[in-house]
């Protein structure tokens, strides 16, 4: 937006600058065009006047012999004062034709200078005087027509000169009336697109910001927004998004809380109790000469009471995980020892529930000594596998995979071949108390992701495999945990 306001900024500035540019060479045009025509003014008036000189001269030599005759001193000051106004026509600037027109003219000025000379000094006889008055006269004739014809000529440039700088006004005006009208009327269609943007894109964020501020923090701004908006709100969604995370975080935090209390509560008051009375069912099932049936429902009810505790045991390891005790390690040893619990556990249960089931070994030669909580990481493992064990229903194949993700990060995979969960599930399989199995407390994936989490920069995941058979659940852990004391 801002680099967009300032090309636009700048095409008014260029658009101005150069309509002011043009008009400011279009008056100085238009003020040489007026000086010349001054000029030729001016050089007309004296071309005029020198006119006027040749012909009072012309009158003076028509009555020269009758008796209107003036004065010699007279006429010889009217000869000066031609001269004189010839002399200052050659001074004045004139193109190269007229100045070539003036110069002849000046030469043709001196023979008709001659020739009046002759008229009044010249003695003979009556027919030559009238000769050479008839010379001069002509003289002056021809003289008066050169005149004419350079006044002609340079009223016909004083002509040009001025269409000229009508048209150059009518150009200057037509551009001084597009800066304007056309000027206000752009700076304006470019100030309302900029608004507009500004406006719309404002009203946008300040909706989404009340939607939010509403509890809706799932809302998300799906309209594309232009320059540093676009940024803003895909900042916005960023937030949201975090928002969100941190809501389900601290909803979690509180059911971690509640389940903590809950936990203690139900360890203080129903542990010991629970304990007495599994002890005095133990003794009674032995002291008694009970049958065969009564010895049963004895140990039915002894079973039970340890599936209780099991819970209890389950729900104080959620709610209070013991901080993980970080030393360096091999992870693939604690790999190899998890798969074969996980294999003796497997092979144990009755003849009618044991399953065929391969475990796959995929380590990496680049993964090798990590640093964290071996005890919990199997604990991890060992949840997986089993539970990896019981999705598979008679016969399948149990993958376990490392790799270096990069000099910080290590991944492990547990792929089986089972059943897999429902895509709406798997959202749902990490929350506490949340399972598909019939018999289980829902505690397990939970636990294994608080004990991941405890790794800083710890993750745990799950995706039903793209074949279509069975799940994934990766684990990302750092080699090194930072600012921890490591012991080695």
């Amino acid at each position: 937006m801002k680099k967009k306001f300032f090309i636009g900024l700048i095409f008014v500035m260029i658009f101005f600058t150069a309509g002011g540019l043009y008009l400011t060479n279009s008056f100085n045009q238009i003020t040489g065009i007026l000086h010349n025509i001054i000029t030729l003014q001016k050089m007309e008036i004296q071309k005029r006047t020198l006119l006027n000189k040749i012909e009072t001269v012309q009158t003076d030599l028509l009555v020269k012999d009758s008796p209107h005759a003036i004065n010699i001193n007279v006429f010889i000051q009217h000869v000066q004062q031609m001269e004189h106004e010839v002399q200052v026509c050659t001074t004045c600037h004139h193109a190269p034709e007229i100045t070539t027109r003036i110069e002849s003219l000046e030469e043709d000025i001196k023979k008709y200078q001659h020739k009046l000379s002759r008229v009044y000094t010249l003695k003979a006889d009556r027919q030559r005087l009238l000769q050479e008055l008839d010379n001069a006269f002509a003289a002056g004739n021809q003289l008066a027509d050169k005149v004419e014809s350079i006044i002609a000529a340079s009223s016909l440039t004083m002509s040009d000169e001025v269409s000229i700088a009508n048209y150059s006004i009518a150009d200057a005006k037509k551009i001084l009336i597009l800066l304007v009208t056309i000027g206000p009327f752009l700076f304006l269609l470019i100030s309302f697109f900029f608004v507009k943007r500004f406006t719309h894109s404002l009203s946008v964020l300040t909706e989404a910001t009340g939607k939010i501020k509403s509890g809706k923090l799932q809302f998300r701004i799906e309209e594309k927004l232009q320059d540093e908006f676009g940024q803003l709100a895909s900042s916005f969604n960023e937030m949201s998004a975090s928002l969100q995370e941190q809501c389900d975080l601290l909803q979690e935090t509180e059911r971690l809380a509640v389940v903590g209390e809950l936990a203690a509560g139900m360890a203080h008051e129903i542990k010991n109790p629970l304990a007495g009375i599994k002890v005095s069912m133990e003794v009674l099932s032995h002291d008694l000469d009970l049958e065969q049936e009564d010895k049963e429902v004895f140990l039915q009810v002894i079973n039970e009471i340890d599936r209780i505790n099991a819970l209890l045991k389950s729900l104080l390891n959620y709610a209070r995980p013991p901080k993980p005790q970080s030393v360096f390690f091999d992870v693939h040893q604690v790999l190899d020892a998890t798969i074969k619990s996980a294999q003796y556990s497997l092979k144990n249960p009755p003849e009618e529930d044991r399953k065929d089931i391969e475990f796959v070994r995929d380590f990496s030669p680049e993964v090798q000594g990590i640093v964290a909580d071996p005890g919990q990481l199997q604990q991890v493992f060992l949840n997986l596998l089993l539970n990896s064990g019981d999705a598979i229903a008679e016969q399948g194949t149990i993958t376990i995979r490392t790799r270096k993700i990069s000099n910080e990060t290590i991944e492990i995979t547990f792929s089986d071949t089972g059943k897999g969960i429902d895509s709406a599930e798997l959202d749902q399989i990490f929350k506490p108390f949340f399972t598909t199995k019939s018999h289980g407390t829902g505690l397990g994936l939970a636990i294994c992701r608080r004990l991941i989490q405890q790794h800083s920069g710890g993750t745990i995941t799950a995706a039903n495999n793209p074949e279509g058979a069975g799940v994934t659940f990766t684990i990302t852990l750092p080699v090194e945990p930072v600012n921890e004391v490591i012991a080695r």
